[in-house]
């Protein structure tokens, strides 16, 4: 065991890189889940919800991650974990733009949930690429170190960076903080971040995939079910 430790390589400088590039997405993840408490009342004058929307609007995002982390986890393993990020970027991207420009609070709410959608497949999808790119133990305590990092400080500095934005520009901006990150992802994930995905175990593909698919997908559909009963008492 200790053989294998002293041999297991070192991360370079591209992992490093790489490190702080999906960082960035955990951050905003956090961020998104305190961001909007600020833009209430501008938000409420404009679209006008009612007490039941205005909730849905606030904490849909959180039932949804909540709800479907396990289920994007086992998603990554299967398509990999690169591919999940990446595409969980481009609909979190484009879910913030469609929510800052949102004309009703129901169109408001199903973005929420688009983004919610999204950001579950943030967290499982970076820490398994972690592990893969951070092979020497102590390398790979730190940068786990810094994963759980930008989560703290996302939810710490969501409502000061939404405070400032709302005072000079219209509720909708405080989404938009999300897309440069996003497409910053998608520009440089593919070139500095592994694929990796357990598509060698030897499950089978037809049927028997297939229901355990609707398994967990029944899961997280309770999941998120329980999460909401719990707010809601």
């Amino acid at each position: 065991m200790s053989a294998a430790v002293a041999l297991a390589p070192r991360a370079t400088r591209r992992e490093w890189i790489g490190l702080a590039v999906i960082a960035l997405p955990c951050l905003l993840y956090a961020m998104d889940l305190t961001v909007l408490n600020l833009a209430v009342p501008k938000l409420s004058a404009d679209l006008k919800p009612t007490s039941s929307q205005l909730l849905w609007i606030v904490d849909i995002y959180g039932f949804m991650v909540a709800g479907l982390l396990i289920t994007m986890g086992t998603l990554g393993d299967r398509i990999g974990r690169r591919r999940l990020l990446l595409i969980g970027a481009a609909a979190f991207g484009v879910a913030s733009v469609l929510a800052a420009f949102s004309t009703s609070a129901g169109t408001l709410i199903a973005m929420r949930a688009v983004l919610g959608i999204a950001g579950a497949t943030l967290a499982p999808s970076t820490l398994s690429l972690i592990r893969n790119m951070f092979s020497d133990p102590a390398q790979r305590t730190f940068a786990i170190g810094v994963w759980i990092t930008s989560y703290s400080v996302g939810g710490a500095i969501g409502p000061l960076l939404g405070g400032v934005l709302l005072e000079h520009f219209w509720w909708g901006s405080v989404f938009l903080m999300a897309v440069p990150v996003m497409v910053l992802l998608l520009l440089v994930g593919p070139v500095l971040l592994p694929e990796f995905s357990n598509a060698s175990r030897k499950t089978a593909r037809t049927g028997c995939r297939r229901c355990v698919s609707r398994r967990e997908w029944r899961s997280a559909s309770h999941s998120c079910a329980g999460s909401r009963n719990l707010r809601t008492r």
